[in-house]
């Protein structure tokens, strides 16, 4: 019977901020590390998806990218943040990559998961962040969460995200912020003050 096995713990994600997001961006002055932030915040991309991201799946015209063997071996599309462009032509131009778009100390080879995962993380606490409240995959939820706040549905952050499940998706519904912003408590229908009660 399940009675026999604890109930899991159910915790939501730490999100940014937009106004984090932007301070954020605004305080990592390393070029590469801040094109590693905007990506991710701009993609919503997994790291390992990031570490293996190749300049091939980067389509500029059509501001999109494609995932190549995501989780579960699936390829898929993303958006890409259009005003990202001019900052990775810049990026492009001073780094030089060739096959992969954040490529480690030798070149044509990915840049590592813990050293992408270092670069973040030193990212954000330089931001004056918590050290260890959030992540490459706080980035990847903002994306998500900030998404669903701005009126797009369910599915299309799904699919934008590589979901297999749109349950997995809801767990944003509870991150939302508009929403929540509108509502009225039930006490606060009540209107006891302006009754003078």
């Amino acid at each position: 019977p399940s009675s026999f096995y604890p109930r899991r713990e159910f915790k939501l994600p730490n999100i940014l901020s937009e106004d984090k997001v932007k301070h954020l961006l605004k305080s990592t002055t390393n070029l590469k590390h801040r094109c590693i932030l905007a990506m991710f915040y701009g993609t919503g991309m997994r790291l390992e998806e990031m570490c293996h991201l190749k300049m091939s799946c980067i389509d500029s015209k059509n501001a999109a990218v494609k995932v190549e063997n995501g989780k579960g071996n699936k390829d898929r599309m993303t958006i890409l943040p259009k005003t990202l462009l001019p900052e990775l032509y810049r990026y492009h131009k001073t780094y030089r990559p060739k096959v992969y778009l954040f490529e480690g100390r030798i070149a044509g080879k990915p840049m590592s998961n813990g050293a992408m995962q270092v670069a973040v993380r030193q990212a954000m606490v330089k931001a004056g962040f918590e050290k260890g409240k959030y992540s490459a995959h706080s980035l990847r939820h903002s994306f998500a969460t900030h998404l669903l706040d701005a009126g797009a549905d369910l599915h299309t952050i799904k699919v934008l995200l590589g979901h297999s499940s749109i349950e997995t998706t809801m767990i944003y519904l509870h991150l939302q912020k508009c929403k929540r912003a509108r509502l009225v408590s039930p006490l606060d229908q009540l209107k006891l003050a302006a009754d003078g009660q």
